[in-house]
């Protein structure tokens, strides 16, 4: 990279969020590298389910980023079971994690993922240092996750503190919200920070979260790249990609 490319690099990253009211987080892979443990659950899931189904294709590391990753956990379901032609029953939403329903296979994933994440989590150095720039300057914060487990994932991670917001799957439900790719939840963050979408700043390392963002008019779209691809984001809607959000801070 020449200097003037590092000078210009720079310079849309300061600006993609100068002027912004709110920064809004994804959490699994933004804040927190949790999205790999997500990966381990439903890797975990599918291959349990699809061994005692020779005839359809084995799950393979695409399949996350394809079907799954940024969508609330039972769309997930649905939309890997649907990639190899599977429709099961929907179950209710407290199904035993042992039945072969959506219900039951979410519940089952969201097991697995408790019993990784118990010991601990470690927050991202430069997504910590991003958060403190942003309220440093007296930005407002939330997080807006598909995540039914955000709470406790903030917590492990002693970012709790921070986020008197946060907008995850069990209040998307509570309140009717549709998920990522939709901007609904993001918007609704911005509601509960009093401030109207363009002066929010949507950060998201998910192609469908970036997508939420960008239809939802929002001040700017920061993608993270922790393994979607910096072409697949910015195709997206992404504003700007970065590899860490410390290449934000000037």
């Amino acid at each position: 990279m020449t200097e003037k490319t590092r000078t210009d690099h720079a310079a849309t990253a300061l600006s993609a969020w100068t002027g912004a009211g709110a920064i809004l987080f994804d959490l699994d892979g933004v804040l927190t590298p949790t999205a790999t443990v997500h990966e381990q659950a439903w890797q975990e899931l599918f291959e349990g389910y699809l061994a005692a189904q020779p005839e359809v294709p084995g799950y393979t590391e695409s399949d996350y980023f394809d079907h799954i990753d940024g969508k609330p956990r039972f769309d997930g379901v649905r939309d890997f079971l649907a990639s190899r032609g599977i429709v099961l029953p929907e179950g209710p939403t407290d199904d035993d994690p042992a039945n072969t329903t959506v219900q039951g296979l979410g519940n089952r994933k969201n097991g697995i993922f408790n019993d990784i994440v118990s010991s601990g989590v470690e927050p991202f150095e430069g997504s910590v240092r991003f958060l403190e720039a942003a309220l440093e300057r007296g930005l407002k914060v939330a997080v807006v996750s598909s995540s039914r487990n955000a709470p406790a994932v903030l917590a492990a991670a002693g970012l709790d503190v921070h986020f008197p917001v946060v907008v995850d799957g069990l209040v998307a439900a509570r309140e009717g919200l549709p998920g990522k790719p939709s901007p609904a939840t993001y918007q609704y963050a911005a509601r509960l920070l009093d401030l109207p979408s363009e002066e929010c700043v949507v950060v998201e390392d998910a192609v469908s979260g970036v997508q939420a963002g960008e239809a939802g008019f929002f001040h700017s779209v920061i993608g993270v790249d922790r393994g979607a691809g910096r072409q697949a984001l910015l195709d997206a809607g992404a504003t700007l990609v970065v590899q860490d959000l410390s290449e934000l801070l000037p």
